[in-house]
């Protein structure tokens, strides 16, 4: 018997009039598909948004700074012992500077970062990113390297000179004023976010004759590690071996919340995504119980020969099943298919607007990232839900009394 409550579980997926699926099975079926392929779409574009945005800034910010209250003194042994750590993959010494900087057009606060050029592609993103010049280029004395936002706004480019400002005084015979240091601009990265505006680079060299420091002296230490999600972690196990007078600070505390903030909202976006697998859902429940209303007829035959209620609820649970792994498998096509093919889509509607969709953004494509485990909970989401929706309206079946429904006939 159950083998027949599978075939009429199936059967009934059909039209009357022979076609593949009823107009309520495929309005179920569409918008399975609509619910998991949308949620796929929109979980990969904005992991590929995340790990555009972790690559862009957490590319080009320290890991982990190690500082102390005075110049790090012999810096070199530091970082060597250092390095010695397993999680450490590079460091450098940093000197970070709060200045303003000043061409003949305008003036704007930055962060002028005192580097090593040489091993700058160890620990940074930014020599890829070059769209005028090298970072090799502050090699040479007095150089500087700025976004192409701040570039704009200062109406600069490479061979001009500039002025930086810092908060540091300098006394003379004739008073005390700020003091600032004349620089060549001998490069210009673009990154497209915010640090556009506000990061320059200097050598390592430079930043010491700015902050007046002897050679073998800097303010902390730059470190890249194997993970940077556990910066705190491996902060925390250097200066516990550097001994006392050291203290770290991390890429969360200064961009920690942005982070928190691009997760939380690609939860609630899933969340309310979820909503349209729930409506598909509520289409699957009406499906059934349209099948179950049309089939009376069927089921008191069914009733009257024998069959036990477990049987009738199979026949129209397996409806469901079908049904949901039919929608949910056509999703996860649909979903892979739009996903890989999304930037060929935004070309053909920006041809067709004449206009860019995505000026305004860091990134003029979207970027994604398929996480299948991601896609594995949808399915499995999607289909016990779906389960559900099926197996209320089975129940039905089995409360309905066969002598009333024949006495009609």
């Amino acid at each position: 018997m159950s083998s027949i409550s599978y075939n009429l579980g199936f059967r009934y997926l059909k039209s009357k009039k022979g076609g593949i699926f009823s107009f309520t099975t495929l309005l179920a079926i569409i918008g399975l598909t609509i619910g998991v392929s949308s949620l796929i779409v929109v979980t990969s574009v904005m992991n590929g948004f995340q790990k555009e945005l972790e690559n862009r800034i957490l590319g080009v910010i320290p890991h982990t700074i190690i500082n102390t209250n005075n110049p790090i003194s012999k810096y070199s042994e530091v970082i060597s012992e250092i390095t010695l750590n397993d999680n450490v993959v590079s460091a450098s010494p940093y000197i970070d500077i709060k200045g303003l900087i000043s061409s003949n057009y305008d003036n704007q606060p930055i962060n002028l970062i005192g580097i090593e050029p040489e091993i700058e592609e160890n620990l940074s993103i930014l020599p890829d990113y070059m769209i005028v010049g090298s970072i090799d280029n502050l090699n040479q004395s007095n150089s500087i390297i700025i976004g192409s936002s701040l570039a704009a706004k200062i109406s600069a480019y490479v061979g001009d000179d500039i002025t930086i400002t810092t908060s540091d005084i300098k006394t003379t015979l004739i008073g005390s004023y700020p003091l600032s240091i004349k620089l060549k601009i001998v490069g210009i990265y673009e990154l497209k976010t915010e640090i556009d505006q506000y990061l320059t680079l200097t050598s390592h060299a430079t930043a010491q004759k700015l902050k007046r420091l002897d050679s073998d002296e800097t303010l902390s230490i730059r470190l890249k590690t194997t993970n940077l999600f556990d910066a705190d972690k491996i902060g925390k196990e250097i200066i516990k071996n550097l001994g006392n007078g050291y203290y770290f600070t991390s890429w969360k505390d200064s961009h920690g919340t942005l982070f928190e903030a691009i997760k939380f909202e690609k939860l609630l976006i899933s969340l309310m995504l979820f909503l349209i697998v729930g409506v598909a859902s509520i289409l699957v429940l009406s499906t059934i119980v349209m099948t179950v209303k049309s089939k009376e007829r069927e089921i008191a035959i069914l009733r009257t020969i024998g069959a036990n209620s477990n049987q009738l609820v199979l026949i129209f649970f397996t409806q469901g099943v079908l049904i949901s792994i039919i929608g949910i498998s056509f999703g996860v096509i649909a979903g892979y298919l739009f996903t890989i093919n999304i930037n060929n889509l935004i070309n053909f509607i920006e041809y067709f607007l004449n206009r860019s969709l995505l000026e305004a953004y860091f990134i003029n494509y979207f970027p994604y990232f398929i996480d299948n485990s991601q896609i594995f909970i949808i399915c499995i989401f999607s289909f016990l839900l779906s389960l559900l929706a099926s197996y209320i309206p089975s129940l039905r079946a089995t409360k309905l009394d066969p002598l009333k429904i024949l006495r009609h006939e």
